[in-house]
């Protein structure tokens, strides 16, 4: 156990001591939020962009349809010819120009009508425009069958269904959606860290093999505390490293928020909510107190505890498989052929877990990628926000996916120690996958 802990001191030290760590330490933070600012200046120049289009109506429809919005405004032409319209629209410098011509009928007209534009217009202008013909042509066709315009708007009134629990408490929709991403950031921040400081723990033991350091430490050292040592100690100074940029880029970010005066909801899609289907602020107001009233009612003392469980158990796992992989190289190169199957049930687990918990996550898919071991420690951490027991995750999934992980968690090192135990001590032989399941059985 002394050995242990000195292993662990050491290789915990060589980390944090190291000038690419502590340059990377305080230079990561200052370029991540110097990122969210910059793409929040940039999106809110985007969508500041002010487009003019003039219109040519020859017709005696669309008279009063073409309304400015936030960033479009439009201006008529009249008593022009569509050569002049389109000249005058190039000299102005406008965005584009809509031409409606003379027709007996709404229909007619807007077959006819067309948008001209210097390069290929942008979708949103193009949907907005379309909007507002179809609008028209609905109201005109149901009209025609004796549907009056007080009527029609009636019609046209967006409906919203109403939620809400067997117990009788008010739900609001998409809730669901914003449970499983809050638990895929936990998850993604899992396999951000597995394969950061899974690559230092390949990384310092090819460094050590390579200079034949490890001779000598092997004297004295069993291989599997040496790399039980690596794993733990690059896992602490790991924890370091992120709990500062936590902390540096938290407090960047807020300062920056004041000194720029940045508003963060461009990026979140929050003045979407103000949508023509919300009458009025109050429905607005009490639908945001009943996101937030769902969104504290998470368990999180339950999903921050289930975090560090499947963090801990989900690294020890991975990085036991990268130390292996050190071991029975000679060089990083030769590692290319062994990553990708490392990280393939890391990246499959997030897309297949997005995709599968974000529309059941009760599932099939969902719960067997949230029980398999190597997808665990992400899937489940997506279904978890929605609780255990009923409406949740049954407890026994819960349970049952941590004693996965345990007894896979042994099994794995166990192997990886043997590998390990072989390879370190072999050079200038390029391994292949039937040599390396010969050394499991020795």
């Amino acid at each position: 156990m002394d050995k242990l802990r000195l292993i662990i001191k050491r290789e915990y030290l060589a980390k944090v001591r190291n000038k690419s760590f502590i340059v990377m330490t305080i230079l990561s933070p200052i370029l991540i939020v110097g990122m969210i600012v910059l793409i929040a200046f940039l999106t809110d120049i985007n969508d500041n962009e002010k487009r003019v289009i003039s219109v040519l109506n020859q017709s005696d429809f669309f008279e009063r349809e073409f309304t400015a919005t936030k960033n479009t405004s439009y201006v008529q032409f009249d008593n022009i010819s569509l050569d002049e319209a389109k000249d005058s629209t190039i000299s102005l410098g406008y965005y584009g120009l809509i031409y409606l011509p003379f027709g007996k009928d709404l229909e007619q007209v807007a077959k006819g009508a067309y948008l001209f534009t210097q390069d290929n217009p942008n979708t949103n202008v193009i949907g907005g425009l379309e909007n507002i013909f179809q609008k028209s042509l609905r109201q005109k066709r149901l009209e025609g069958l004796g549907v009056s315009s007080k009527q029609f708007s009636s019609i046209e009134k967006r409906f919203e269904l109403n939620l809400a629990s067997f117990d009788g408490e008010k739900s609001v929709k998409g809730i669901n959606e914003i449970k499983a991403f809050i638990g895929g950031v936990f998850g993604y921040a899992i396999m951000m860290f597995i394969i950061i400081y899974g690559g230092f723990v390949m990384r310092s033991v090819i460094e050590e093999k390579t200079s034949r350091i490890i001779e000598v430490i092997i004297a004295s050292v069993k291989p599997f505390q040496l790399m039980l040592g690596k794993i733990i100690g690059t896992s602490l100074a790991g924890i370091t490293q992120f709990a500062i940029w936590i902390v540096s880029a938290s407090l960047l970010l807020f300062i920056s928020m004041l000194v720029f005066k940045i508003d963060l909801s461009a990026l979140s899609g929050e003045a979407s909510l103000a949508a023509p289907g919300i009458q009025g602020m109050p429905q607005l107001d009490s639908e945001m107190m009943l996101y937030a009233k769902e969104i504290v009612n998470i368990p999180w003392a339950l999903l921050i505890s289930s975090f560090l469980v499947y963090f801990i158990l989900g690294y020890l796992i991975y990085s036991s498989i990268y130390a292996a992989i050190g071991a029975a190289v000679d060089n990083e190169t030769d590692t290319q052929q062994f990553i990708f199957p490392i990280i393939l049930p890391l990246m499959l687990a997030i897309y297949v877990g997005f995709f599968s918990v974000f529309s059941n996550p009760h599932g099939p898919i969902a719960v067997g990628f949230s029980l398999f071991p190597l997808t665990s420690p992400i899937v489940m951490l997506m279904r978890l926000p929605g609780g255990i027991g009923e409406g949740g995750v049954p407890l026994w999934q819960l349970l049952l996916s941590i004693t996965l992980l345990i007894v896979t968690f042994l099994g794995i090192v166990s192997l990886a120690a043997k590998i390990y135990r072989i390879g370190i001590l072999m050079y200038g032989k390029r391994p292949t996958y039937k040599e390396l399941f010969k050394w499991l059985r020795y």
